[in-house]
């Protein structure tokens, strides 16, 4: 398949929205990502090995950004292929969605890919002639390419319950868009040092503007010590 690390950078962990039983594929997924990123924004696709992901495999994909709100699949597991009744390599992962939830998908890659940030989808696909009704869930992570730009992202789809007769496509019922936080992303400590009493009194500039009535410049005395004692009764 196309910054070891903590969970702790994220605002908020995508695990605590994956808590229904068959959704469990989704959380395994996202802690192997957070894991390979550890402090950075996200991995890049040359570190994903598939067989940190084994019980996830079936269910994951990776695409790739060919235009804004466009990505096709490059990799996709057996599931993703079974909901559609052919090889869905190649295709793009709109492929999954219907006609009026598209551009909604759509504008979520491209946020996803720019935030970056990380997303999870709830869908549903409805009862057809010889389709049940169908429960499934997204989630959408971001990765470098080896060009080092956000053009890839590693993802995982998983449906509950009889497939029925494919194709089975989507609507998106609700998404959650999750921007990555790291440690790098806060701001700098700002920290102050006493300075001595002697840098207090800055070196005079030249004055390139007209000196109005209320500034006057004073030219320090020829005979004037070089050195001047300063006495402290502190």
């Amino acid at each position: 398949m196309d910054n070891g690390g903590q969970n702790t950078h994220n605002v908020l962990s995508m695990t605590q929205h994956i808590s229904q039983n068959g959704f469990a594929p989704l959380a395994q997924l996202e802690a192997y990502w957070e894991a390979l990123r550890g402090t950075r924004l996200m991995p890049n696709r040359a570190e994903i090995d598939p067989r940190g992901i084994e019980q996830a495999l079936e269910f994951s994909f990776i695409v790739e950004r060919i235009a804004p709100g466009i990505a096709r699949l490059r990799i996709a597991g057996s599931h993703l292929s079974d909901l559609m009744g052919m090889e869905v390599r190649g295709m793009p992962l709109t492929s999954f969605i219907t006609p009026g939830s598209r551009r909604q998908l759509s504008d979520i890659l491209e946020e996803v890919f720019e935030t970056p940030a990380t997303c999870t989808l709830k869908l549903r696909s409805d009862q057809g002639a010889g389709q049940p009704p169908l429960e499934a869930r997204m989630v959408l992570m971001p990765l470098k390419s080896d060009l080092g730009d956000v053009s890839r992202i590693l993802g995982a789809l998983v449906s509950i319950g009889d497939k029925g007769r494919s194709p089975r496509r989507f609507d998106v019922l609700h998404s959650q868009l999750r921007p990555i936080v790291t440690d790098a992303s806060l701001p700098p400590a700002v920290t102050s040092k006493k300075q001595p009493v002697a840098d207090k009194t800055p070196a005079p500039k030249p004055v390139s503007r007209p000196v109005d009535s209320h500034f006057r410049t004073e030219t320090p005395r020829r005979d004037a010590p070089y050195l001047r004692l300063v006495k402290s009764d502190d």
